[in-house]
């Protein structure tokens, strides 16, 4: 988010932090929320069966006033055969999110990701216990 935003919410939800501007209602807030976590719910890692969300690889999300969004995503491995393809499949499912104005979709591999990122259905799913 920018510095000239405030937070209404700054949540933590399976390792993701989502941030969301103070110019939006609170009905807005909890309907962005839900339905960009969906979007993301549709993309899989095509080596493990597992949404990118639940494996923990969507570090952040920030939702302004005029409603764009800006990702921070990593890989779980930087050689990842799909590298230059997944941040295009993230701006694409996260623009379907009615409202939503821009996506923007940036890289990142600090921290880099690790297996304790996953969330407890990820975990059963790929039966890491």
């Amino acid at each position: 988010m920018s510095e000239e935003t405030s937070t209404v919410e700054d949540v933590a939800v399976n390792a993701a932090q989502i941030s969301v501007s103070d110019g939006l209602q609170e009905t807005d807030v909890q309907r962005f929320t839900d339905d960009i976590v969906a979007a993301l719910k549709t993309i899989s890692d095509p080596e493990i069966p597992v949404d990118i969300y639940e494996l923990g690889l969507i570090y952040k999300v920030d939702l302004d006033d005029n409603r764009n969004v800006t990702i921070d995503m990593t890989l779980t491995a930087p050689g990842c055969p799909v590298a230059g393809e997944m941040p295009g499949w993230v701006e694409n499912a996260v623009r379907t999110v009615e409202g939503v104005q821009d996506v923007a979709v940036n890289m990142v591999f600090e921290p880099p990701w690790g297996p304790d990122r996953m969330s407890e259905e990820a975990q059963v799913a790929l039966n890491w216990w």
